[in-house]
């Protein structure tokens, strides 16, 4: 059979393919994991710019991605089982040590973190230590994988118990994600919810103008002429925002939520600059009270 000493551009672009597949999905499975942890050990201390918590982008990637990763590197051991000469040569090696660079950088970044919030005298909170442990085994799985493989040590047994290994980490990782924040459903019930705060938001901040130029309150939401950036139609259900002057510096404006905004242990919290829009599920309304004092004089109109 013909040696094949030379790398071939089939050989360097399934090799570049599986390193580009294994960045993409253990970048991924680290941003699953924070997410889950972010949410499952929030923040009680300092400044938290959370709006909404989503593991959908990561959890889709690593679906397609992870696959292709596997389909990569079985495509490379197929060659490799008849020119093996190939599996030794430049392009696999040099592509495998930046894996191990890149991996062994990781590890030393995450212990010099470690060490400097205890130096520091900084809190290790549960979720921080959780997050630290997550990338010192993602980093360490693919560090010992690849210089076990380096090594010609590597075999089909030894590959598909990484492979399996790898698959049972996923697959909990998206099920611990989906016990946390909820299913895909409950998701985009969420984010109708979150869509329809920001809108009535929007919608508030109108009248207040309105009131600033007029002096006074519409007296239907209409009267604060058409806006192409406030929503006044609620998305999830087609229906208009309800609207209803109560006095001279006092109104409600209603909508229907799918869930409370805060439940038992902070399943969903709005972030601070909507801290006065909590909320529970079902046809809600908030009381809102314009201040007099803010707009003494009203703003000419041009």
């Amino acid at each position: 059979m013909e040696s094949q000493n030379k790398p071939t551009a089939k050989d360097f672009f399934l090799n570049l393919g599986a390193i580009i597949a294994l960045g993409v999905f253990v970048g991924n499975l680290i941003s699953l994991l924070f997410t889950v942890i972010n949410k499952a050990y929030p923040i009680t201390t300092g400044y938290n710019y959370y709006s909404s918590y989503s593991i959908s982008f990561p959890v889709a990637t690593l679906i397609i991605v992870f696959p292709l990763y596997i389909l990569f590197m079985w495509l490379l051991e197929r060659d490799y089982s008849v020119y093996p000469e190939q599996k030794r040569g430049f392009v696999r090696r040099w592509l495998t040590f930046i894996t191990l660079f890149v991996s062994g950088g990781t590890l030393i970044g995450d212990l010099v973190t470690v060490l400097y919030y205890f130096i520091d005298g900084q809190e290790m909170t549960a979720g921080f230590i959780m997050k630290i442990l997550s990338i010192l085994v993602i980093s360490l799985a693919i560090f010992f994988y690849y210089t076990y493989d380096l090594l010609g040590k590597s075999n089909n047994t030894s590959r598909k118990i990484w492979v399996g290994a790898s698959v049972l980490v996923i697959l909990l990782s998206i099920v611990w994600g989906f016990s946390v924040l909820g299913s895909p459903r409950t998701q985009r019930l969420l984010k109708y919810d979150e869509q329809k705060v920001n809108d009535l938001a929007s919608i508030s901040n109108k009248i207040n103008t309105y009131y600033s130029q007029k002096g006074d309150l519409p007296v239907v939401l209409a009267d604060t002429g058409l806006d192409y950036y406030v929503p006044e139609v609620d998305s999830q259900s087609q229906k208009p925002y309800e609207y209803t002057k109560t006095g001279n510096t006092t109104y409600n404006i209603c909508a229907e939520f799918n869930k409370a905004s805060t439940e038992g242990n902070q399943r969903y919290k709005y972030p601070s600059y909507l801290s006065t829009w909590q909320h529970p599920a079902g046809r809600y309304c908030f009381n809102k009270t314009i201040n007099p004092n803010l707009y003494s004089e009203p703003i000419p109109v041009y």
